[in-house]
């Protein structure tokens, strides 16, 4: 049996007309295209569904039961290409986003909200991983795509650029570094430092930078977390060198950020398989992250 969509939705328009002229102008057809639609579904099932006369048409008994069957399979079939055609325009599906710590802090919330308000029928779910469990869970395919911190390279992935992000001097608000409106690395000579470990993307740009300013300061402690860092430093323990993206520190906290000069940079990207592409709905979230400042200090 080869029975088309087109037939039966040509008999539906005439059963619920009554008319094969009306029929035809509803749908934009020809009455007899219309008529001879229905006469191919007839051959095709084997029986009579309409009963023609010069007045009127007349479902037959075997008609009206599949007017009331295929009305329903066509609605169904309408809605699930709706719902399809809703996927394709970006307006519905689930995403999921893995971010780096000091990357998810500040910069994911900003863009979740945003996506709820830009796509409401996409859910926009997040992961805030150390660097290394982002690219693993970007490889695997557990997450549509990553943001880290870079430069970053692999075969297997594609990364983009999305912003740079500079660092900053955390301190208590009555150490002496707190007094200045920006800090030198040099000035960082001689301190105790809390620092992120070295599962932030984060750790190796600060040794380099303090390298190359043969910065001598001692790390006390080493944790995986801006927050707990936050905590230490308001303890008196030590100051921390963090980027801007880590911050603001916590509510009420006795802290305060200052500029590190001469700046240096780390550079936030996005990246995704190689291999795959992203689903509508991902691609819609990709370039809504995108659309952030170029630099993390603009985000306002």
């Amino acid at each position: 049996m080869n029975v088309t969509l087109r037939q039966l939705r040509v008999f539906i328009e005439v059963a619920r007309l009554q008319s094969f002229s009306r029929a035809g102008d509803e749908i934009g057809l020809t009455q007899s295209a219309v008529s001879r639609c229905v006469r191919e579904l007839e051959g095709e099932i084997g029986l009579k569904l309409i009963d023609r006369t010069t007045r009127e048409v007349q479902l037959t008994d075997v008609g009206g039961n599949l007017v009331s069957s295929v009305s329903r399979l066509l609605s169904d079939l309408d809605d699930a290409l709706r719902e399809i055609r809703e996927i394709g325009e970006q307006r519905r599906g689930r995403v999921i986003v893995a971010a780096s710590p000091t990357v998810a802090c500040r910069l994911m919330p900003r863009v979740v909200a945003a996506c709820v308000r830009k796509f409401p029928y996409i859910t926009l779910g997040l992961r805030d991983d150390v660097q290394s469990d982002v690219m693993r869970k970007v490889k695997s395919g557990e997450v549509d795509f990553g943001v880290i911190i870079g430069p970053f390279s692999a075969d297997d992935l594609l990364s983009e650029s999305l912003m740079t992000d500079s660092f900053c001097v955390v301190s208590r608000d009555d150490h002496p570094l707190a007094a200045r409106e920006q800090v030198a690395w040099t000035d960082l000579d001689g301190q105790q430092l809390v620092m992120l470990d070295y599962a932030s993307g984060s750790r190796p740009i600060i040794d380099a930078v303090m390298q190359e300013y043969d910065v001598n300061a001692t790390v006390v402690q080493e944790l995986g977390h801006s927050a707990t860092v936050f905590g230490l430093v308001e303890a008196g323990v030590g100051v921390s060198v963090l980027p801007w993206l880590a911050l603001p520190p916590p509510a009420g906290a006795s802290l305060v950020a200052r500029p590190l000069v001469p700046r240096a940079e780390r550079r936030v990207e996005l990246v995704r398989r190689r291999d795959r592409s992203l689903s509508p709905a991902a691609e819609a979230v990709w370039d809504l992250i995108r659309q952030l400042p170029a630099r993390a200090e603009d985000l306002s």
